[in-house]
């Protein structure tokens, strides 16, 4: 694993020990913009970087100290340097819950500026709007996240701006351009709610997409290491490995 630093900040680079990458994936790890790297997330990179996919970790700074204002610029670097190093159409973003709100917003970010973002992307139970106002959240038990917790963390994250802003919320964000798109998320997970309308509104605006909704899962189920979970990376895996593109499903 080799280190360099872009815009103050950390990015870690895992490449295969056969010195053979088939395809790049910038990796946007989950922990509500308060928490760091975790060990399933590196158990996760490990698999990637196994079947031959060289990844690159953003160590993006955490709120309060940090917050989106200062991500973006990094996280835009960090993936113009990746693309510039593999070429074009062979780098994929990956994310999961704060993370995989992040990967959507890059890609959008990107959109903006006019020049081409990632092939693809993979969102695992990404959390899409900050304000959890989605009246179908309430009807959801789930064992894991709080609305209050998460609300906090928010609003540290955002740093006075309004949360329903793309930056924080993609799921208000533009959809044209975007590359396809899967989506994996379990039922008891209160991020559902939201992933499935952004799902519906991109098909409608013709973005490929692909939502894989596993019934009685807990959040970013494909991290756990339950036999669902095990299941859903190995395939993360295989879809990374192979072309990166998936079909509106």
């Amino acid at each position: 694993m080799t280190e360099r630093v872009i815009e103050g900040f950390t990015v870690f680079t895992v490449t295969p020990r056969t010195g053979r990458v088939t395809n790049g994936v910038l990796y946007l790890h989950g922990g509500a913009y308060v928490a760091g790297m975790a060990p399933q997330h590196w158990s996760l990179v490990s698999r990637m970087v196994d079947a031959g996919l060289r990844v690159d970790v953003p160590d993006y700074g955490l709120a309060p100290r940090w917050t989106h204002h200062d991500a973006y610029p990094f996280l835009i670097r960090a993936f113009r340097e990746l693309r510039g190093q593999l070429g074009a159409g062979r780098v994929r973003v990956v994310g999961d819950s704060a993370g995989g709100g992040l990967a959507l917003g890059l890609a959008q970010a990107l959109r903006t500026y006019d020049e081409d973002g990632p092939d693809s992307l993979l969102l695992i139970a990404p959390w899409l709007d900050l304000t959890l106002e989605n009246p179908s959240i309430a009807k959801i038990d789930d064992p894991w996240l709080s609305r209050t917790v998460l609300s906090e963390c928010a609003r540290a994250w955002a740093g006075g701006t309004d949360p329903d802003d793309p930056r924080l919320s993609p799921i208000n964000g533009p959809l044209t351009g975007l590359p396809p798109v899967h989506l994996y998320v379990g039922t008891r997970d209160i991020l559902h709610p939201d992933a499935a309308l952004w799902s519906e509104q991109a098909r409608a605006a013709g973005v490929a997409v692909t939502l894989t909704v596993c019934e009685g899962a807990v959040h970013v189920y494909p991290l756990v290491p339950a036999p669902e979970g095990r299941a859903a990376a190995a395939a993360i895996v295989a879809e990374l490995a192979g072309d990166g593109r998936w079909a509106q499903g």
